[in-house]
């Protein structure tokens, strides 16, 4: 079982086109590893068992008679419970929906689905995906697979914790201020945030518009960067309905000429100083890239320190008392029963304050852009710390802002795991590029990948 379970999905879709190993066979390994795994972790919330079950049957009669229906025919995956399923449970972690069940995918799982990919079931997220630890009244906390006394991260913690332990070949989060790159750090995986504009929102639990728009991108978790490759062309691109994406066409990263790229680095953003074994994993990345020809200068972003001023009074001023109550009504979730009680008495920001704030976030924006304008990437920490204990996101805040400037800037980061902790837990680093180059932070990532391991089996 441990071969399929922790085959890459390019090795299992390629597998099961081949003949080599059936969908059933596929499927029924990764829920007999959920099974043994999720009472630990607590990662996945909803199972769809005789559903993947029957649908990889379907797949194996279809292979057999008519080819592939697409490039992950039979290829089973889970879906963060934040994105709708049609008839299975989405409950987006509130009380109010703890029942509900949709009647349509959001966009991110019928473009899934229509590439072949069978549903396993749903990975837990936070209420709304409003915090950084993967818990709700629901379906309570999740648990780092490396280590069950600390996060997984949030709000796709669910999703990086089934991953990683070898319960889903794959995964789809969402990243408002790192919630794919933060889990995919804490969880030793490859993740993308792509170019603000790039994958569809619709069916989501925080929607398209409003003032997260350009914060929130929606991409995959991976054990490999590959996968990420193959992943990230069949859910990107516009669906008529989300009015904020456009039609950029996605670039090869097979064509990307490393030795011709010029990057910069920084260790340290001015708000919070990493972790020691964080500094050296981002220097190890730079020395391994500058091997293959990358010149580098170590420089950071002018006025990255504004980072969590803007981002946080930005994100504040969206979930105020107002916008969180919107969210509650419309769930049906009764303000009582959630678990973003702080959030109702927040302040609203005055018209003067916000017209003051966004004059601030398009200053940094326009200056973040012109200095990118001699560089193509951009390699930093993921977070100031490996995966932290349960509860302390409060205390450890200022360590998420270097994930959190490049929501603000829109660009595309890949994360991909590069070294270890004192405590044997996962460190990654983050690779920025320009916007609408994926395809740039991808080869950089395969790389980096390629020369230190990546993704490492967590030991329970």
């Amino acid at each position: 079982m441990g071969k399929l379970i922790y085959a890459s999905v390019t090795e299992l879709a390629r597998a099961i086109r081949a003949k080599d190993v059936s969908s059933e066979e596929v499927v029924t390994a990764y829920l007999t590893r959920i099974s043994d795994i999720n009472p630990k972790i607590n990662a996945v919330v909803q199972l769809t068992s005789d559903m993947a079950l029957e649908q990889a049957r379907k797949a194996d009669d279809v292979l057999a008679q008519d080819g592939p229906t697409g490039p992950l025919h039979g290829v089973p995956m889970t879906i963060k419970d934040s994105f709708d399923t049609a008839g299975v449970i989405t409950s987006w972690g509130t009380p109010g929906r703890a029942g509900y069940v949709p009647d349509r995918d959001a966009t991110v799982v019928a473009r899934l689905k229509a590439a072949g990919a069978i549903l396993l079931g749903k990975s837990n997220t936070s209420e709304f995906t409003l915090t950084h630890e993967t818990d709700n009244p629901v379906y309570g906390r999740t648990n780092n697979p490396y280590n069950l006394d600390r996060t997984p991260g949030g709000s796709s913690g669910g999703s990086a914790a089934i991953v990683t332990s070898g319960g889903s070949p794959f995964d789809i989060g969402s990243d408002t201020g790192g919630s794919i790159r933060n889990p995919a750090h804490f969880c030793g995986l490859a993740g993308i945030k792509p170019t603000s504009g790039r994958v569809s929102r619709t069916g989501h639990a925080v929607p398209p518009g409003g003032l997260l728009d350009w914060l929130m991108q929606v991409g995959p978790l991976t054990r490999y960067v590959e996968d990420l490759i193959l992943i990230l062309p069949l859910i990107a691109g516009p669906d008529n309905l989300d009015p904020f994406i456009a039609p950029v066409p996605l670039n090869d990263p097979k064509t990307v000429i490393l030795s011709k790229l010029r990057g910069t680095f920084y260790t340290d953003n001015g708000l919070q100083t990493p972790i020691p074994e964080i500094v050296d994993a981002v220097n190890k990345a730079v020395v391994a890239l500058s091997s293959a020809g990358i010149q580098f200068e170590m420089k950071k972003p002018p006025g990255i320190e504004e980072t969590l001023e803007i981002f946080l009074t930005l994100f504040s001023g969206w979930a105020s008392g107002a916008s969180v109550r919107l969210l509650l009504e419309k769930a049906g979730t009764a303000e009582e029963k959630t678990s973003l009680a702080n959030y109702l008495t927040t302040k609203t920001a005055s018209p003067d304050e916000f017209v003051r704030l966004i004059d601030h976030w398009g200053r940094f924006r326009a200056r973040s852009l012109s200095f990118f304008e001699d560089y193509d990437l951009i390699i930093a920490p993921v977070n100031a710390y490996a995966a932290i204990s349960h509860g302390m996101f409060g205390d450890l805040y200022r360590g998420f802002s270097y994930a959190m400037t490049y929501n603000l800037t829109g660009w595309p980061a890949v994360t991909v795991r590069v070294g270890t902790s004192q405590d044997k837990l996962p460190i990654g680093v983050q690779i920025i590029a320009r916007p609408w180059c994926e395809d740039v932070a991808l080869a950089v990532a395969q790389h980096l990948e390629q020369s230190f391991g990546g993704w490492q089996q967590p030991i329970l």
